[in-house]
């Protein structure tokens, strides 16, 4: 990496840190400049507005969630095992404090949910992408007879995320000591509804 990329990635990881426990709009080009010991314009030699930043910061996010949950998900054997694996990962992956307020996108998805434009856009198209991953490999268990043929894969998708993120609720914020064990238990629950008993 060059220096200005080196740069760049240090600035991406002090923002994304302090997105998730600041929120996207607290994220100013002020705040993170003062956390980083540089001057304004510099922040604005690689982001050029709080709304190039703030993207960045998601796009990142999206990075850490692909490496942490998805890829090694998808590494796991076709069908039941790569579903178990994603929703295993995403529990692990609410439970990790390598970001200290949580997962930036999904704060993001609420804090964005009503105010149109670019970020929200951007918002959508992480979740969306997140929700073909799932429904890809519910469908591929479906195909290998680990699920059941008739198996509404979109419902099941819609289903296993709802919980992921209640799961983000009960874990974070009301610091449920049976949040864990709920989620593993709910996840276990749906995927034995949609089993092929065959």
């Amino acid at each position: 990496m060059s220096k200005g990329e080196r740069t760049r990635a240090a600035i991406l990881d002090q923002a994304l840190a302090m997105t998730s426990t600041d929120g996207l709009t607290g994220l100013t080009i002020g705040t993170l400049a003062d956390r980083l010991g540089m001057s304004k314009s510099g922040l604005f030699a690689h982001f050029g507005s709080k709304e190039q930043l703030q993207a960045a910061v998601l796009e990142r996010a999206a990075e850490l969630f692909a490496d942490t949950v998805v890829r090694p998900a998808l590494a796991q054997p076709r069908g039941l095992p790569r579903v178990l694996a994603l929703f295993e990962n995403w529990i692990a992956w609410t439970m990790d404090t390598v970001l200290p307020g949580g997962c930036p996108i999904q704060a993001a998805s609420i804090e964005f949910d009503d105010r149109p434009g670019p970020i929200q856009d951007l918002i959508v198209k992480q979740q969306e992408d997140m929700r073909r991953v799932v429904i890809g490999a519910t469908r591929r268990a479906v195909e290998e007879g680990h699920l059941r043929s008739d198996l509404d894969v979109e419902q099941f998708a819609f289903e296993g995320i709802s919980l992921c993120y209640g799961f983000t609720q009960s874990y974070r914020l009301l610091k449920n000591p049976k949040a864990e064990m709920w989620a593993r238990t709910a996840v276990h629950g749906l995927v034995d509804r949609g089993r092929n008993r065959q």
